[in-house]
C-alpha cells in the first residue's frame, strides 16, 4: 500500500480537526457528527499507515510519525471524554493533541513528497 492513502485520510482528518478547533477556541462546541467522523478517519489513517509500513523496510522517521499519530489519538480519546460529559475542554489539551497530529502529519507528508529521507 502506498503512503499516499494514509496521507489523504489524515488530510481529511486534519480538516475536521481544524473546524472543531476553530469552533472550540471561538467559544462554541464541536458537533458530535464531526467528532465521530474525525475519530473514524483518524483510526482509519492509523490502520492504513501501519499496513503501509509494517512489512516494508522504512526509516525510523515513519515509525516516529506513526507513534505521534497514536499519541494524538490517545489525546483524542481524552478530549472525547470531556465532550461526552459536557465539560469544558482544556484548551491546552486541544493544542497538545493538535501539535502531536500536525507533527506526525508533517513527517509523513515530508516523507511522501521526498523532502525528508528515511
Amino acid at each position: 500500500m502506498s503512503l499516499t492513502v494514509p496521507l489523504a485520510v489524515f488530510a481529511l482528518t486534519a480538516l475536521g480537526g481544524l473546524i472543531m478547533a476553530v469552533r472550540l477556541f471561538g467559544g462554541g462546541s464541536a458537533p458530535w457528527v464531526l467528532s465521530l467522523l474525525h475519530a473514524a478517519f483518524g483510526a482509519t489513517g492509523i490502520v492504513t499507515f501501519y499496513l503501509a509500513i509494517a512489512n516494508t523496510p522504512v526509516g525510523g522517521l515513519l515509525w516516529v510519525s506513526l507513534g505521534l499519530f497514536v499519541a494524538a489519538a490517545s489525546g483524542g480519546f481524552v478530549l472525547a471524554f470531556f465532550h461526552l460529559r459536557n465539560i469544558n475542554t482544556p484548551k491546552a489539551l486541544i493544542a497538545l493533541h493538535a501539535i502531536a497530529a500536525v507533527s506526525a502529519f508533517s513527517i509523513l507528508a515530508g516523507s511522501v513528497f521526498g523532502i525528508l529521507k528515511n
